[in-house]
């Protein structure tokens, strides 16, 4: 039987997620989780920023779990749960398990979950069609258990955890005289009612004898048996079927494949292993744990129905900012405050798109439409994320709605607004220890527009003096980033969020003049400065100021 999952939904931002995108990813998910009862999972594309993570440990909020792939993975689809089998078992026990199973292949595992081996439909044929070995059952160590039960026999005298490791097996059909001749010692000999057959495969050293027939042992042959150590098996079987059985009570371990295992991880993306089982002949394929533990087994039918993970984005709609995966990913819902982008859904989705200052408004708001009660935790989040993506609702972005709701859950929150803001972003503004990547892509966003790609960062200070020392770095790190980024041109932002205005860093051929033509400044002086530098006095806004004047600008 295949392994009913109960499906969880990811709900996650763009990547250099921002406070935004990762309090609307925790907040949505929970309301999720109290409104369906299903399994809704934050995660987040990409690394918390400073900002971010002052606003989660100020709430006693963990990171969402980094995401960076959302392709379907072997864990996301239906695996057939066949149990691992101990190696001591006999062919007719895996025999048995496949048929009740309806399954080709059987996995042993060791008591500690690991995977040992496999033994197949075919390694048992092969048991009856290619072995002529008489000694075949002591090769392969035989439990006398394994025959008890594979004969549906009894145990007469003996052992039945010993074991079956030397000698022959051999049919007695011929009288007790001619029997001196090829009885050897350790030998397991097949016999009638005879007593004295019995008696005289004892007396030479027989390991083991099998009584056929129902036919009973006197007790004085089970006395000699006891003082010569020979094991005594009865059973109802005529000798000729004990005879074709009895290579069936050998243990699959002798017979199983150990070595060269094809096996998948459960973390394995299904596009990857879909190749791998195309190119052999197995009909399943084992799946492991990170630990390689024994899980399931996989066969290629598993992957003709598999599902994309199931996804709803927050905080943007853009395939160039998704994480990666999302074309093959079930998009559920995109929440969102931006213009309209490229991420393309497989079906109809719900799409709630607002000209707010924040997604965490339009959360806000749907905690409100569906009666759910915001808790502390959630309000701060929530007025958190408001503050930042408004600065505090100096950003042209910012409306009424916004400003209402984030005055609104800092009174749920027990924040005094003002002054949480300076600490927040004074808390993201605090670059003295990262490199200069780290504060690079810190809040780093792609575009396209038309045939022109090009991306912007962002940082915002409260600290002028830090913000004109970070300029000769950017711009230095900026040209080594351009040469391996695949980029027309990228912008870099110093916002400073006292004065409101920001200066703009550019690299790229063109780069000065479409940020100049953008906001009709003189395009020869800009042009003709000692650093590709533009002033946009009382600009803060990316989203709003920015990137709309950048593109029609490109476009004109």
């Amino acid at each position: 039987m295949g392994q009913e999952l109960k499906r969880k939904t990811t709900v996650i931002g763009h990547r250099n997620p921002d406070t935004d995108s990762i309090c609307s990813a925790i907040c949505y998910a929970n309301l999720k989780r109290l409104v369906t009862g299903d399994e809704y999972i934050p995660g987040r594309a990409g690394h918390v920023n400073g900002e971010t993570q002052f606003v989660l440990d100020y709430f006693g909020v963990e990171q969402p779990k980094l995401v960076e792939d959302v392709r379907t993975q072997v864990k996301d689809i239906e695996i057939r749960k066949t149990k691992g089998v101990a190696g001591s078992i006999s062919l007719k026990m895996a025999w048995k398990i496949m048929q009740e199973n309806n399954v080709v292949t059987i996995p042993s595992v060791r008591e500690d979950g690991a995977l040992e081996g496999l033994i197949t439909v075919g390694d048992i044929t092969k048991t009856y069609m290619n072995i002529y070995d008489s000694s075949i059952l002591s090769k392969a160590n035989t439990q006398y258990s394994n025959i008890i039960e594979t004969l549906e026999a009894d145990l007469i005298v003996g052992d039945e955890n010993a074991y079956f490791d030397r000698g022959k097996v051999l049919v007695a059909a011929a009288n007790p005289d001619l029997m001196e001749f090829y009885i050897e010692p350790h030998d397991l000999v097949i016999l009638g009612n005879r007593y004295e057959s019995q008696l005289c495969a004892i007396e030479m050293g027989a390991d083991c004898i099998i009584v056929c027939e129902g036919a009973g042992v006197s007790r004085t042959i089970k006395k000699i048996a006891q003082d010569r150590g020979t094991t005594v098996i009865a059973t109802t079987y005529d000798t000729y079927t004990v005879a074709r059985l009895i290579n069936q009570s050998m243990p699959i371990s002798y017979f199983m494949t150990r070595e060269h295992l094809i096996t998948f991880d459960s973390d394995d993306y299904i596009d990857e292993i879909k190749e791998v089982m195309a190119s052999k002949r197995h009909r399943d394929f084992p799946i492991l744990d990170k630990n390689g533990c024994y899980l399931g087994m996989i066969s290629r039918r598993n992957l003709l129905g598999a599902k994309g993970k199931q996804v709803i984005l927050v905080d943007h709609n853009e395939k160039n900012q998704a994480v990666a995966g999302v074309e093959g990913a079930e998009i559920l819902e995109i929440i969102d405050h931006h213009r309209l982008g490229t991420v393309q859904t497989m079906a109809p989705v719900f799409f709630r798109n607002q000209p707010l200052g924040c997604t965490a408004t339009i959360i806000y708001q749907m905690y409100r439409e569906a009666g759910v009660e915001i808790e502390q935790k959630i309000a701060g989040l929530l007025c958190s994320a408001i503050i930042s993506d408004t600065l505090l609702f100096r950003s042209p972005t910012c409306t009424s709605v916004d400003e209402r709701a984030a005055r609104e859950l800092a009174q749920i929150a027990g924040l005094d607004i003002e002054k949480y803001a300076v600490q927040m972003f004074s808390a993201g503004s605090n670059l003295k220890d990262k490199g200069d990547e780290e504060i690079f892509y810190q809040d780093f966003k792609r575009f396209t527009s038309g045939k022109v790609t090009f991306a912007v960062g962002q940082i915002t200070s409260l600290d002028e003096n830090e913000l004109k020392a970070l300029k000769p770095r950017m711009l230095a790190y900026m040209q080594r980033s351009h040469e391996t980024d695949n980029l027309n041109m990228i912008f870099f932002m110093l916002t400073n969020i006292l004065t409101e205005s920001t200066e703009l860093l550019c690299v790229g051929q063109g780069a000065v003049q479409l940020a100049a033509k953008a906001f009709h400044l003189d395009q020869d002086e800009e042009t003709e400065k000692s650093e590709p530098v533009v002033s946009l006095p009382g600009v803060v806004s990316r989203k709003k100021q920015l990137i709309p004047e950048l593109m029609l600008a490109e476009q004109m």
